[in-house]
């Protein structure tokens, strides 16, 4: 199994997650939050979806899924176009709002599709280049891919924690 074999399989679970965390909820459910200051299923779905969109996207040279396939406009939310939720405040989070799971899955597909595609083209060689020198020590593809994944893993750990909250209240 090569690099991108390894990532793509990561890629993979995240999303295997994300549909089964989402199935069967309400547009209710997927913005309930356990606390005034606690993050939803839907605004974590999201969320991890637009970073990976985001980080991918700028080590790729490509336009976002999100602009480019038409998501923010089906999303309709009251953020700006270029909005990842990073950095968003609690009454930022508390407008987020998705009617159908399938909006969040099928967002988080087609963004696993493109990176997935966009790993398939890189070389060993490409995960060694620097992408980001505003760190030190500067970022290389690699490290930036497996941040991504890193922040993916935690957020749908987070999203299956609300669910579990929401199923057993």
């Amino acid at each position: 199994m090569n690099q991108a074999e390894l990532l793509s399989d990561a890629l993979d679970r995240v999303a295997e997650s994300a549909h089964q965390i989402a199935d069967g909820l309400s547009a209710a459910d997927l913005a309930y939050r356990p606390a005034a200051g606690a993050n939803g299923i839907g605004w974590l779905l999201w969320h991890l979806t637009r970073v990976q969109d985001d980080h991918v996207a700028d080590a790729a040279g490509t336009e976002q899924v999100w602009t480019a396939s038409g998501w923010a406009a089906r999303f309709g939310l009251p953020y700006g176009s270029g909005a990842t939720g990073y950095g968003q405040d609690i009454d930022e989070v508390a407008r987020f709002s998705a009617l159908d799971p399938s909006l969040l899955t099928g967002y988080l597909d087609a963004v696993t599709a493109r990176t997935k595609e966009y790993l398939g083209g890189l070389t060993d060689q490409d995960y060694d280049q620097v992408i980001d020198e505003q760190w030190d020590p500067p970022v290389t593809l690699g490290v930036r891919l497996i941040s991504v994944i890193n922040d993916d893993t935690q957020h749908i750990g987070q999203a299956a924690y609300v669910r579990g909250l929401l199923d057993n209240d």
